[in-house]
């Protein structure tokens, strides 16, 4: 079943149009990946989606419903979770701080989910007290993906998360994402370590100047000699 469907997608920032005509589909359950050269619109994609970059032509379903035009806020109280590739925490707030502004559309907070977050991520419960700012970079990228799963999300979208992190946690952060999908929650990830995403996940979507070159399942996209050779470098 789809749970998110984009179609005919135009889409930028102002005047400057960066989609045309991008299709993708996420279906309820699926790791879906996007990957393509810096520039390629990646990350213009989950900023429409979440209603930051403003929807210039086409359509948004989620669950069947429009959201094209709903604000940042809205698309959070549908239940879709979005970690962007910067700034994604409040470095002066406390780890418990962030992650109750995570569930700050919530009517009261949950505690469950609260637990649930630091099960996933221990290196962040021996620190609810300390400032975001004094964490390392890859627990920095945890309590964002922390804050994003208060919302217990149907989909959660993440932008470029192995950005910035050193060598040694990358795979740590693919495992952690790979967790949150088996646990049920829909993922589309926008990430520039092309080969290892398309490794994970069910479907991939190659994006160059704005516009869909390729979609095929993960494996296949790895295998197509013509992704590998303007892609992911031979």
């Amino acid at each position: 079943m789809s749970l998110l469907d984009v179609v005919d997608l135009d889409a930028g920032y102002g005047d400057l149009q960066v989609l045309s005509g991008v299709d993708l589909h996420v279906d309820d359950g699926e790791y879906v990946t996007i990957v393509g050269p810096n520039g390629a619109g990646k990350s213009t994609v989950m900023k429409t989606i979440v209603g930051i970059a403003a929807c210039l032509g086409g359509s948004i379903e989620y669950q069947g419903t429009d959201i094209s035009g709903l604000s940042p806020e809205e698309v959070v109280r549908e239940r879709i979770g979005y970690v962007p590739q910067t700034d994604n925490v409040f470095p002066t707030l406390t780890v418990e701080e962030n992650l109750r502004l995570g569930a700050y559309v919530l009517d009261e907070m949950p505690t469950d989910r609260k637990r649930d977050v630091y099960d996933r991520f221990p290196a962040l419960a021996g620190r609810t007290d300390e400032d975001a700012g004094s964490l390392s970079g890859g627990q920095q990228q945890m309590l964002a993906m922390g804050c994003a799963l208060m919302l217990d999300p149907d989909v959660l979208l993440l932008d470029e998360p192995s950005a910035g992190l050193a060598p040694d946690l990358v795979d740590d952060m693919f495992d952690r994402v790979d967790e949150i999908n088996e646990a049920g929650t829909t993922i589309l990830m926008v990430e520039q370590n092309a080969k290892e995403a398309l490794r994970r996940c069910d479907r991939g979507y190659v994006l160059a100047n704005g516009e869909n070159r390729y979609e095929d399942d993960g494996d296949s996209l790895l295998n197509d000699e013509n992704v590998r050779r303007e892609f992911l470098g031979g």
